[in-house]
């Protein structure tokens, strides 16, 4: 049997690893059973604090955006009604999603929709590290780093309508810990680069996604890797929503965003929560 085709052997592994620099906190040794193979990345334990996910402010409203179309309440019950035929979060909630289960989503917990929104509603072409058919909840271990990769991908739309204007939206800032095992693309980025090209997108996301599809279906929690917006910053994907730990709500950000423009610092600006 050659290299090539030899399959993945299970090894008792001693890990010795030091946080890269500016990283969460991450054990320094553990004894575990993992799989070995040249082409998964290696799992380590994480505890991260505080990490960065910016949302539409428009999904932090209270009650029900739909309000702001019905003239009565008559039209809110049948707007409502039809939402929640066709509402990815709501039917993920009724267990009518192919890609995630009734039993892994959270309830009763603060903020457990806009958990469960991270992995229902997953964007058309997926995203770096899930498909289409599942999200998952990424975070910037940084602020600035998640405002970099959100005002990328705006930009990116953007550019895509050839829009004119300068277009001005706001975003919350949501905090979540984990502490959980995670594969780690950091410390060897030339090992993982296929896994971590700027674009095109969604065409650069192929070799990340059929990764990521087969680490879930192995069970694993998530992947965290360098970010591909901004430099020394690191993001986590997680893939389990039981793992998104004390969500909370931090501040608000506005993005003024010009399609001929590059992204500045000071195009975005923060808003504290009364």
């Amino acid at each position: 049997m050659t290299s090539a085709t030899r399959k993945p052997s299970a090894k008792i592994v001693k890990r010795k690893n030091a946080a890269p620099k500016g990283a969460a906190k991450i054990s320094a040794t553990r004894t575990v059973v993992t799989r070995i193979d040249a082409t998964t990345p290696p799992v380590r334990e994480c505890s991260f604090r505080g990490t960065h996910r910016l949302i539409p402010s428009k999904w932090s409203a209270e009650g029900t955006v739909l309000a702001q179309l019905a003239r009565n309440e008559a039209e809110l019950r049948d707007l409502i009604e039809l939402d929640g035929a066709t509402n990815a979060r709501l039917l993920g909630e009724a267990g009518l999603l192919p890609g995630i289960g009734i039993h892994e989503l959270l309830y009763g917990v603060a903020y457990s929709e806009i958990v469960n929104a991270a992995f229902a509603h997953a964007a058309p072409g997926g995203g770096r590290f899930n498909s289409n058919l599942r999200g998952a909840w990424y975070a910037g271990l940084e602020r600035d780093t998640s405002i970099a990769e959100v005002a990328f991908h705006k930009l990116e739309q953007l550019r895509e309508v050839d829009w004119p204007y300068e277009e001005i939206s706001t975003c919350d800032d949501y905090l979540a810990d984990f502490a959980a095992e995670f594969h780690d693309l950091r410390g060897d980025t030339a090992r993982f680069a296929r896994l971590l090209k700027t674009g095109p997108i969604p065409e650069c996301y192929q070799p990340s996604q059929q990764l990521a599809a087969g680490l879930l279906e192995q069970g694993a929690n998530g992947i965290v890797y360098p970010s591909v917006r901004r430099a020394a910053g690191t993001c986590v994907a997680c893939f389990r929503p039981a793992l998104v730990y004390h969500v909370r709500r931090d501040a608000r950000f506005e993005f003024r965003l010009h399609a001929q423009h590059e992204f500045t610092a000071n195009r975005v600006r923060r808003f504290a929560f009364a």
